[in-house]
């Protein structure tokens, strides 16, 4: 094998022993093998440096907490392998994956290429969904795809090279727990070459205590941030009426918050940019925005908690018409 055809797995971890070996597994259970396995330790306190080096893994120890994209970057750096692929130390990979991705390689027919991956209960093993992204959408125009669809970030096989010079990661803490989306938008606007598989290499394991889950606060303010952040990218003019409608979404999640503050910043420059469009919301709320952006995500809320209560269960309970504005 070449030098070309090289590919690296890169693992960002923390306390992660609980899981790690699952991915450590899977991975050596290839069918064909990576040719590296890296792992981040980003300065954890559960021994998962120890775990991963006895494990075989090639270790990369920070020396304080930075958080996944700083660690994702580090090991894109170090390692010399021209793909690579990054996975959560929680998921698993099936025996097909690099079987799959050295046909992409071989191919060289894109920089990035998103894989479909099943999605189960990590608890119970149950399945619960599968993931599959639209080849033909997807290359029709990657900018606008990754704007409109979450791409997680245990999902693609990268050209390092062009991953690298877009700029990898953003490891600004403000798109933490969006940094999925915010990576997948860079590289579009950067120009790489998207595509899609269609055949299931990757599991999601889904824990009601993972970085998203136990932060869903935090992530749809991310969300908020990436879409701020994306209209600063060269050419993002072409793509007002996306970000606006990720925008209308992401301002009725972060009135289910109750974060009255970051929900009127999202609205009013999701209304500078266009209207709320059919998907962003029912006609009564779209004809509220027209008037009052803030004052229609008050009463859609306010609508919701007094309809059906049982849909913002374990969310805040404060009035949800509070701090409302003219």
């Amino acid at each position: 094998m070449s030098a070309a055809d090289r590919l690296a797995l890169l693992i960002p971890a923390y306390n992660a022993t609980p899981w790690l070996e699952r991915l450590l597994a899977s991975a050596k259970a290839q069918t064909q093998p990576f040719d590296e396995i890296w792992v981040y330790d980003d300065c954890s306190s559960d021994g998962t440096a120890e775990l991963a080096e006895r494990l075989g893994a090639r270790v990369v120890r920070g020396e304080v907490n930075r958080g996944c994209s700083a660690g994702k970057n580090v090991l894109a750096r170090r390692t010399t392998a021209p793909w690579v692929h990054f996975h959560d130390a929680d998921d698993e990979l099936l025996p097909g994956f690099v079987a799959l991705a050295r046909r992409w390689m071989a191919a060289d027919a894109a920089d990035v290429v998103l894989f479909p991956y099943e999605e189960r209960d990590d608890r119970t093993g149950e399945h619960i969904a599968w993931r599959r992204f639209d080849p033909a959408d997807l290359a029709a125009d990657p900018r606008s795809y990754a704007l409109r669809e979450q791409i997680n970030p245990f999902c693609g096989l990268y050209r390092r090279e062009a991953f690298l010079a877009a700029g990898g990661h953003d490891e600004d803490p403000l798109v933490l727990y969006n940094e999925d989306v915010a990576v997948h938008v860079r590289l579009a606007f950067a120009g790489l070459v998207f595509a899609a598989e269609t055949e299931v290499a990757i599991v999601n394991h889904r824990r009601l205590d993972s970085m998203s889950a136990a932060n869903a606060m935090k992530c749809v303010q991310a969300q908020y941030n990436v879409m701020r952040k994306a209209l600063e990218l060269p050419g993002a003019q072409a793509y007002h009426r996306e970000i606006a409608s990720r925008l209308w979404r992401n301002a009725g999640l972060l009135a289910a918050h109750l974060d009255w503050e970051t929900a009127d910043r999202a609205a009013a420059l999701a209304a500078r940019l266009a209207p709320p469009a059919p998907a962003d919301g029912s006609a009564l709320f779209r004809a509220l925005a027209s008037i009052s952006p803030a004052g229609a995500l008050r009463v859609r809320e306010a609508l919701i908690r007094l309809a059906r209560p049982d849909a913002r269960a374990g969310y805040p309970r404060r009035a949800a018409l509070a701090g409302a504005r003219p």
